[in-house]
């Protein structure tokens, strides 16, 4: 599975774990260089606290685009530090 956006490719990995019809990708996949700490944060009933980046390519910013749970409850531990983009974003097998 691949992730772009602009013809940058976010991430890409044969790995990605599907939860809730969302692709989560290991961090050694993604290409962090495109990739900014947001302030948002959210919580999930199940999953726990999720947080965000922004993604920046050429000097435009596409605010809380992906997201991950760094901490997350036991249900989920799966997913931890993996990351999820909104559907905004092409992604392709």
């Amino acid at each position: 599975m691949r992730v772009t956006r602009n013809n940058r490719v976010l991430a890409e990995s044969e790995n990605a774990i599907v939860v809730e019809g969302n692709h989560y990708f290991p961090p050694d996949s993604v290409n962090w260089e495109y990739f900014q700490k947001s302030d948002t944060h959210t919580t999930c009933p199940w999953k726990g606290e999720a947080n965000y980046y922004n993604i920046v390519i050429n000097k435009e910013v596409e605010s809380d685009a992906a997201w991950y749970y760094p901490e997350p409850k036991e249900a989920a531990n799966q997913i931890k530090n993996h990351v999820a983009f909104y559907r905004g974003v092409e992604a392709s097998p």
